[in-house]
């Protein structure tokens, strides 16, 4: 790992906690959802989530820095790697933007599994980001959504803050319905 974090400390949206501080000089966002029920469900869904499923599931495509492609569904490649770096890219017909980012934190608990990741130099803002699914005792399974966001500390970005704020709004949505159960629907 070569670059730095672009925010500190990592692991601030504490994905194996169910609560988390404030951290003042974000902007601050947490969600939950309902998006299932049941252990085949839970099952499936948590290992999906820790590859990447829910960004890949809202149109992004994401690669091992340095390395090819993550690989399809099944690959020991797929699965997040606390410390590994990622390029995460959303694409707009011609046009592609490249998120450097690191996996801060990963927990994988008999209710609870997810990760988070932290913003490299040269990602569009700067902050982090957790994707958490969890059940309950009566098999209901949720995704959780939290986010800290700041501009980027430099460069082009960070005079599209505000832009960049509607766009996340929109991505927001798609990760929220990315997991969800189509029999069973969000409750």
């Amino acid at each position: 790992m070569t670059t730095d974090l672009t925010y500190a400390p990592p692991g601030v949206t504490y994905p194996g906690d169910p609560s988390w501080p404030v951290l003042p000089g974000f902007l601050r966002f947490e969600q939950t959802v309902r998006i299932g029920h049941g252990d085949e469900f839970w099952q499936r869904t948590a290992e999906e989530v820790l590859r990447w499923g829910v960004k890949r599931r809202s149109g992004f495509r994401v690669a091992l820095c340095g390395g090819a492609q993550v690989p399809p569904p099944g690959s020991a490649e797929l699965r997040v790697r606390p410390g590994a770096d990622y390029r995460i890219t959303a694409s707009w017909g011609p046009f592609a933007v490249h998120e450097p980012a690191r996996v801060v934190a990963v927990v994988e608990a008999a209710d609870r599994c997810g990760f988070a990741y932290g913003t490299l130099p040269g990602h569009p803002v700067s902050g982090e980001e957790a994707f958490i699914v969890h059940r309950d005792a009566e098999g209901a399974v949720f995704l959780t959504l939290r986010s800290l966001t700041r501009p980027a500390p430099k460069g082009p970005w960070r005079w599209m803050f505000r832009l960049l704020l509607v766009a996340q709004r929109r991505y927001r949505r798609r990760y929220l319905m990315a997991m969800v159960d189509r029999a069973d629907g969000p409750r």
